[in-house]
């Protein structure tokens, strides 16, 4: 049997009935795993996954091993594993998984090592936990860096974790931020973000969105994303912002812009998809009205001050799945959802296949780039290669029947040439 740690291998069955509906929605990444099927161009290598065990996860992963690599996967959020795609991983795929749903501190923790004890040449996280446990055990001149060839990154997140990385020179090889691919952010973050945020919400809740006043805590690509399918169900929508520029985009798209302070007392709804800590804490849950709810669809459940809304709270009880009430001392109720966990993926089933078909393309050939270029990039973050960007924006063209323009030669070179006049 695989090596593994996963819930229960008896809902294995279900798991792939789940990932073969999820592939129908994959056609980049099925080319792209038709191709390294004949190519091989991960033979033998060994690579460690931090993802979200989710089935689009499992699309990716068989990508990789039809490549030829040596996969071990564990899970990047301990309430985002789907129970029965890890157990058909394990006994359909043969994919070692380290992932339950609802595991505690420890467990996360002790899958983490169980990646890193195959020995990676390869990281692919989802969050930046796997490589900086990594750089932990030894850091930049540890035997375990020393054997990796290079990483890849999903979220926004993780990108500012690994440039604070390589700011501070501690970065043992280099990283491809693939969360900056923009076939990843603009239909990922945006698309994907906006659609299963609100999803996980609904399924959680099951409120009507129309008519509520709904708090957008940060407005980049996710927010923005998130603000556009909320505005669309009738909500009106409140942006808070740090960034000048980001704020001004909103102001211009029509939304309504206020600090979280004066945000906090008039609406109904509050989630936060910043990237940072502390976004709604103390001063905000005093103002909030009765019921009000609060998600987080940032990746970790720090956007929510939860310790301090706890010790303000004189009573907390769980109401319904994923729905937690805690109560003030004068008598308010404010739900906090999925634990302050991505609620997106606590909630629901994460972003659709369709959008993750682009996201895990751009994975499986940063993998494949960073292999054939081995030991010749430098110890830092690296963009997605423009034209890996491109090919995959091609081929989820042409998987959508969409025919677009070609340059002529003579725009080729009006485009390329400084002597043509007016």
């Amino acid at each position: 049997m695989t090596e593994h740690d996963v819930k229960d291998l008896s809902l294995a069955a279900a798991g792939k009935l789940k990932i073969e509906w999820a592939e129908q929605s994959m056609p980049v990444l099925r080319q792209v795993r038709e191709r390294f099927a004949k190519e091989q161009p991960l033979k033998g290598v060994r690579l460690g996954a931090c993802l979200h065990v989710t089935t689009e996860t499992a699309v990716l992963m068989m990508t990789l091993k039809a490549g030829g690599a040596q996969v071990a996967l564990c899970a990047s959020n301990p309430l985002s594993t789907q129970d029965d795609t890890a157990a058909a991983l394990v006994t359909e795929y043969g994919i070692p998984v380290f992932a339950q749903k609802g595991e505690d501190n420890a467990r996360y923790y002790s899958h983490l090592e169980a990646v890193l004890k195959t020995g990676p040449q390869v990281t692919m996280d989802d969050g930046a936990d796997l490589i900086s446990q990594l750089h932990g055990e030894g850091g930049a001149g540890g035997s375990l860096a020393r054997n990796v060839i290079g990483g890849t990154e999903e979220t926004t997140t993780g990108v500012i974790r690994l440039r604070a990385m390589q700011k501070d020179g501690v970065l043992a090889f280099p990283v491809i931020a693939v969360n900056d691919a923009d076939t990843k952010h603009l239909f990922d973050n945006r698309y994907g973000t906006g659609q299963s945020t609100l999803d996980g919400i609904l399924r959680a809740t099951n409120i009507l969105l129309a008519g509520r006043s709904i708090v957008v805590a940060g407005f980049g690509m996710c927010g923005r994303g998130l603000a556009a399918r909320a505005h669309g169900m009738g909500a009106r929508v409140i942006v808070t912002e740090v960034d000048p520029l980001r704020a001004l985009e909103a102001v211009m798209e029509g939304y309504q812009v206020l600090p979280m302070a004066e945000a906090a007392a008039q609406a109904d709804v509050f989630v936060t998809v910043t990237g940072n800590t502390s976004v709604i804490r103390g001063e905000h849950f005093a103002r909030m009205r009765d019921g009000a709810i609060l998600a987080n669809s940032g990746h970790f459940n720090v956007e929510i001050d939860l310790e301090t809304l706890a010790r303000q709270s004189t009573a907390r009880r769980v109401v319904r799945p994923f729905v937690e009430e805690f109560t003030q001392k004068d008598g308010r109720r404010l739900y906090v959802l999925g634990e302050g966990r991505l609620i997106n993926l606590t909630a629901a089933e994460g972003h659709p296949a369709a959008v993750m078909d682009m996201s895990f393309a751009n994975q499986a050939l940063s993998v494949e780039h960073l292999v054939r270029r081995k030991g010749q990039l430098e110890r830092r973050v690296y963009r997605v290669p423009v034209e890996i960007d491109r090919d995959i924006a091609r081929l989820k063209l042409a998987s959508m029947g969409v025919v677009i323009d070609q340059l002529t030669d003579a725009q080729q070179s009006y485009l390329t040439s400084w002597t043509h006049g007016t």
